[in-house]
């Protein structure tokens, strides 16, 4: 390994470093404990950036978070640097950009990182509690959480490991089959959930949210992770949310004049596809559950809220949701993630702080600047009155809310190492334009996501716009610089053959294996 890992920094100055820099606290550093707000980490797993209400589709159903987008901000710029499950929440861990957390693609959560996020908001002085997905290893691993309830999907990554939701599910119903819909992981493919809707996953991780708000009784202040394993397939939902959309209604994939390539796939189609042309009526059914998956959350999320509500908790409560990626669900003939389209990278992202804040007038507004999961551990420090670390990458997103824009970032950087066969790339994006890479092969694409959200016309190939192109290849050249002569030579980007998973940063000496 690299001796500078971490952001360029050996071991001893990375925690050194984490001596910190001041933040720029709503509270003072000194804040007692009953003067701190309680801290709500409301995730979801591969949905949607363009599938919540208040971000303009009127086809989804999300009276919740749409009301607590009009008590706070919705990012309308969000995306996810890694667009697959466990690098993002290497991200969310650590404050760090891809190359800097080391996870590059779809591989196994580092063992420990020298600074995470749990442990710098116990330091900070809250309780912690987790419910639902982690997806880092080991898979009860409580990483500074003094709890956690864990659903993972079935995934078992050592030979003795039970998810808590599959113990209780077998406590609940011994004689039934937590997997009786029929759907895989990663399936296209819908059904209504075939078990009482009790038994639900989403179901599940709600009903522990709401019990462990209602019979908290200590006197730190907590931070609360309620991490669901949907709208992630399989789309699942129980059949009174599927009777509330209609197949017709749902939005037609967008499919770009550059997506031919996409759109063969074997006969018959394989459940689990990363690519192909099923015909917009299979897409239009897979939207229908997968957004009758996010209103099922949705209802979850309210009884969250008012759980809070009840218990006189709401008012002093910060509430971050977010999403760690999308899903394509048959845009360009793609499915699933990974990719560095909207569907995949973009993602949902709505903050809520507590009236005593402030700030009532930028209630109900949104933020264009481009944010990301690197800014939820930044963000928390900041709620808390705690020092930001200097080495994160990350910025707190209360800025944005207190108007200090000077110094934000100009764009955001995207990638993801070789998967389901497809091209190792790195992209760019200010919200208004994005710029791709495809490494492999040397292929560049450039949108204008202001006059064509959907990415249906590709501009890299257009004469008149060569100088945009040229401008924002010069960006990425800069911006993959500090990586060394295998990504830039003699100032131009290089072709790489190789599939690179971890960075030279990743801590491989706290991780055994990958569970690529």
């Amino acid at each position: 390994m690299n001796s500078r890992g971490f952001g360029g920094l050996t071991r001893r100055e990375f925690l050194k470093a984490a001596a910190c820099v001041p933040s720029l606290p709503l509270l003072s550093c000194g804040a007692s404990a009953r003067s701190k707000p309680n801290i709500l980490y409301l995730m979801t797993d591969q949905h949607r950036g363009d599938c919540l209400g208040c971000a303009g589709n009127r086809a989804v159903r999300t009276p919740n978070l749409d009301s607590l987008a009009v008590e706070g901000v919705l990012f309308a710029n969000a995306y996810t640097s890694t667009p697959s499950c466990t690098p993002a929440r290497s991200a969310i861990l650590t404050g760090l950009s891809p190359w800097h957390h080391g996870m590059l693609g779809y591989g196994r959560v580092a063992g420990q990182y020298p600074s995470e996020l749990p442990q710098a908001l116990r330091d900070a002085g809250y309780y912690l509690h987790g419910i639902g997905k982690m997806h880092w290893y080991p898979q009860k691993k409580l990483r500074g959480y003094h709890s956690l309830l864990v659903d993972e999907s079935g995934r078992a990554e050592t030979p003795d490991f039970v998810s808590d939701y599959r113990l209780w599910f077998r406590q609940q119903a011994p004689d039934l089959d937590p997997d009786a819909t029929g759907i895989g992981w990663n399936d296209y493919q819908a059904k209504a959930y075939a078990l009482p809707e009790r038994l639900h996953p989403t179901t599940w991780t709600g009903d522990r949210a709401v019990e462990f708000i209602e019979s908290y009784d200590r006197p730190e202040p907590f931070l609360l992770k309620v991490s669901f394993a949907r709208p992630h397939s399989p789309y699942d939902p129980p059949q009174r949310f599927l009777d509330m959309y209609n197949a017709d209604d749902m939005p037609a994939p967008c499919v770009g004049d550059w997506a031919g390539r996409y759109a063969s796939h074997e006969e018959p189609p394989k459940p689990s596809l990363w690519h192909g042309d099923l015909g917009i009526r299979q897409a239009k059914e897979s939207r229908r559950a997968y957004y009758a998956s996010v209103t099922f959350i949705d209802e979850q999320i309210g009884r969250i809220l008012a759980a809070l509500k009840k218990r006189g908790l709401y008012d002093n409560a910060l509430i971050l949701f977010f999403a760690d990626h999308g899903d394509m669900l048959g845009d360009h003939h793609l499915w699933r993630k990974t990719y560095a389209y909207e569907g995949s990278a973009k993602i949902p992202m709505i903050l809520r702080w507590p009236p005593k804040m402030g700030l009532d007038e930028q209630r109900g507004t949104q933020r264009s600047q481009p944010v990301e999961l690197r800014d939820v551990l930044p963000t928390f420090l900041d709620a808390a009155g705690a020092p930001i670390p200097g080495h994160l990458d990350g910025k707190s997103l209360l800025r944005l809310v207190r108007g200090q824009t000077e110094g934000w970032r100009p764009f955001i950087d995207l990638e993801h190492s070789m998967c389901y066969d497809n091209d190792h790339w790195t992209a760019l994006t200010d919200g208004r334009h994005k710029y791709i890479y495809y490494a492999y092969d040397g292929r560049e694409q450039l949108f204008d996501l202001t006059e064509d959200p959907s990415e249906c016309h590709d501009l890299a190939g257009d004469a008149d716009c060569r100088d945009l192109l040229v401008r924002w290849r010069q960006r990425m050249v800069e911006h993959l610089s500090e990586r060394g002569r295998e990504f830039v030579e003699d100032g131009k980007l290089t072709i790489r053959k190789k599939r690179l998973l971890y960075s030279p940063h990743y801590p491989r000496e706290n991780t055994a294996g990958s569970n690529t």
